[in-house]
């Protein structure tokens, strides 16, 4: 990029070189010295680090066009902010990790004094004292403290997770959105077609004398209808379009896959890792460990004390030593344990309820998408027997037509009867895979 903006703003016209100007040669090559110094720099250029994504691997991800829909829901994914800070949240984790695994709870700390009696009655009297307060874990603090860095830890994976999912089922139905708004689209080009064609044979019929003015207006109405439709298409295709580029960042290729997904098992039940499930019961077992963690900490950390104190009574006396032991122990609140131990209480119990209530919603879900998957499969049965007749039907009439034994209105009923008829049936089978999909999202998989 470097050197296509440098070349662009280098811009030697015919008649400057044409012309040759003093110290042109020298110019020209201090140029190509530039673009040749700046090729190797932008070359050499560091790659980011894998563990963390940097905005210039997103804006790289977003010159590709997503064709598939894996690649749709890990290019939305590359974008969250959870994503952005999952690496962030694990290094504080486990640096809490290892404050729990320490010595002490809080680092030790180092108390220095002097006393003297200068300013007063400077008999020479001087004191020094030197010493370390170091905190104390409290009885089962510690082993409790790792319970919950441990259950933290493993919390954020789970909200990771948990976030992945959900992204899936936005970037799901914005992708089948478009699936249906493009074969939309491909119908309405192919009734356009269609009438396009039809309206041709009346022209030329009316021009023969064997239709009437009438039926080529008809014909023509077919035609602005078509591409009335052909229009609405259009909007619809390009509104769902931005509503996945949205999400990923990037516009949808022209050429995507509407593959289906592998179709789950029909005897498939709800997955006890589910992520909605066990980002609620990771969050529900680090609020449980830190209520047990509460239970202990009903005061301060005591502290030990180690001094050692130098001093003098007066001028020409020794130095004497001294060695200090003390142990600062504080006195506890129950009210302020209690508030803490209480508000823990009640977030366990939210979260402990939050999870039935989720697992009872996700198992209904599931149900209906099991359902949905029969239902849509019985459509596409029904809707690809109703083209099968109808095209035959439509072969019938035109052939009718030809010879003038059916007018023009029911040509022009069975043509539309027909184009609804594919576009229902092909509009089935975009449904029977958005329904599989919403199967799979529903017992927490992500695409294939």
């Amino acid at each position: 990029m470097a050197i296509s903006s440098t070349r662009d703003q280098l811009d030697f016209s015919h008649d400057s070189l044409g012309k040759p100007r003093p110290n042109s040669a020298v110019a020209v090559a201090a140029v190509i010295s530039v673009l040749l110094l700046v090729g190797p720099a932008a070359a050499q250029t560091a790659p980011p680090d894998p563990g963390q994504a940097s905005p210039t691997a997103v804006d790289q991800g977003k010159a590709q066009a997503v064709t598939t829909l894996r690649a749709a829901i890990e290019a939305a994914w590359e974008r969250q902010p959870e994503n952005r800070a999952a690496a962030l949240r694990r290094d504080a984790a486990q640096a809490q990790r290892r404050v729990a695994s320490g010595w002490t709870p809080e680092p030790p700390a180092l108390e220095v004094s002097t006393r003297t009696d200068r300013l007063t009655r400077n008999n020479g009297a001087r004191e020094y004292e030197v010493g370390v307060a170091m905190p104390l874990w409290l009885p089962g603090e510690r082993s409790r403290s790792q319970a919950v860095a441990d259950s933290e830890l493993g919390s954020i994976d789970s909200r990771v997770a948990a976030a992945r999912w959900r992204v899936a089922g936005s970037v799901r139905q914005a992708w089948w959105a478009l699936q249906t708004a493009r074969q939309d689209v491909q119908a309405a080009r192919t009734r356009l077609a269609a009438a396009q064609t039809l309206s041709a044979d009346v022209a030329r019929r009316l021009r023969a004398g064997d239709l009437a003015r009438a039926d080529q207006n008809q014909a023509e109405g077919a035609v602005a209808s078509a591409q009335a439709e052909l229009a609405n298409s259009l909007a619809t295709e390009a509104a769902a379009a931005q509503a996945l580029r949205a999400l990923t960042g990037t516009a949808p290729a022209v050429d995507t896959q509407p593959a289906a997904e592998a179709e789950p098992s029909t005897a498939a039940s709800l997955p006890a890792d589910h992520p909605a499930l066990r980002e609620i019961a990771d969050k529900a077992e680090t609020l449980r460990r830190s209520g047990a963690l509460a239970q202990v900490q009903r005061r301060a950390n005591p502290e030990l004390t180690l001094l050692t104190t130098r001093d003098r009574g007066a001028a020409g006396e020794a130095y004497g030593q001294t060695i200090t032991l003390g142990v600062r122990i504080p006195f506890g609140s129950d009210d302020r344990s209690r508030a803490k131990t209480s508000a823990l209480a009640a977030d366990l119990a939210e979260a402990e309820a939050s999870l039935a209530v989720e697992q009872q919603r996700l198992t209904a879900e599931l149900e209906a998408s099991r359902a949905r998957v029969a239902a849509a499969r019985a459509v596409v049965q029904a809707a690809e027997r109703r083209a099968q007749l109808a095209r035959e039907t439509k072969g019938f009439i035109d052939k009718s037509f030809r010879a003038g034994e059916t007018d023009l209105p029911s040509r022009l009923r069975v043509e539309l009867e027909a184009a609804e008829a594919e576009r229902q049936a092909a509009r089935a089978g975009i449904e029977l895979s958005h329904a599989i999909s919403q199967w799979r999202q529903a017992l927490g998989l992500l695409a294939d």
